[in-house]
């Protein structure tokens, strides 16, 4: 018993099991997420340096942007670099110092951009249902606010589950079914007592997760309301237009990582739950620029005279 508790607190890493697949699939795997990495890194660095050197884009929505943005850049290389790596040599090995690191990096991002996402909602009802009010309600100390609080949030959220992780015990198996250090795969390895652990993260889906998704869903019902009520089409339209990127956004990211975390745990979920992660951690992030820069006149507009303004020198 004494031997197996001390191998039990020894063993400091951990084997990320990622895809079962050939060889050929395998490479095919790995450029495609290789293509997807870089173009979120672009994409996002793109949108990051835009709104920052374009005066006409420093408005509320496009600071909720801009942050949006570098919270895509640091949880998506908390773990596709890794899994990147896991695919071309084949080690699996992760230490458990990285393990905990990465989680605590995407539970960080993930939650921050659940309430970013409220906030953006929330600033779009403002704009399209108390037009004359935005400049009052929406001022830079209210942005500020939302988002030094939201952030702070997510630091002693992320921090509570990195330590409650780092004392649990990971006795009967280091190998670990997903391509990274994810909490819910990481809380059903652990061998000792995590129902406390498993309490705090169903109410966190509740106040973190289900919360946010319902107030972006009030805040859309009222703007759908208003916009109903706008007499000539080009100012439904143009009022539609005004929201339609980051409602883009907000069914990609909740429609994947929501079904991943309230689905109730099993053998199949756990297959299933790769695909869905691999879609908010690789597909998403990248397809976010896209949405806000094509779907996006005012950003468009600014990037061409950004480009202009460069080659002219």
């Amino acid at each position: 018993m004494k031997e197996y508790l001390i191998n039990c607190t020894v063993q400091r890493e951990f084997h990320l099991l990622a895809f079962s697949i050939s060889a050929g699939l395998q490479l095919l795997l790995f450029i495609g997420i290789l293509v997807m990495y870089l173009l979120t890194l672009l994409g996002n660095l793109l949108i990051t340096g835009l709104i920052c050197l374009t005066p006409q884009l420093h408005t509320p929505m496009y600071y909720f942007l801009c942050n949006l943005s570098v919270q895509d850049i640091i949880y998506v290389s908390s773990i596709i670099p890794k899994f990147l790596s896991i695919l071309v040599t084949g080690d699996t090995r992760i230490a458990f110092q990285g393990c905990i690191t990465q989680m605590f990096f995407f539970t960080f991002c993930i939650v921050a951009e659940f309430l970013l996402l409220t906030s953006m909602a929330y600033d779009r009802y403002v704009a399209i249902c108390i037009p004359l009010r935005y400049t009052i309600i929406m001022s830079s100390n209210v942005c500020i606010t939302l988002i030094s609080v939201s952030s702070l949030v997510c630091f002693f959220n992320s921090v509570i589950y990195a330590v409650l992780i780092s004392k649990a015990s990971f006795c009967n198996s280091q190998a670990i079914s997903h391509f990274y250090c994810d909490l819910k795969t990481m809380i059903g390895y652990s061998s000792g007592d995590v129902t406390g652990i498993k309490m705090l993260l169903s109410l966190e889906n509740i106040f973190l997760g289900l919360t946010p998704f319902v107030l972006i869903l009030v805040s859309y019902t009222c703007i759908i309301v208003t916009i109903i009520k706008i007499r000539s089409s080009a100012g439904r339209v143009k009022a539609f237009s005004s929201c339609s990127s980051h409602l883009t956004v907000v069914l990609l990211f909740y429609g994947t990582s929501l079904i991943s975390y309230i689905v109730p745990d099993s053998q199949e979920s756990q297959e299933r739950d790769k695909y869905f992660s691999l879609l908010y951690t690789a597909v998403a992030p990248m397809l976010n620029p896209l949405v806000y820069t094509l779907r996006n006149k005012e950003v468009l507009k600014s990037m061409e005279n950004i480009f202009q303004k460069y080659l002219k020198r």
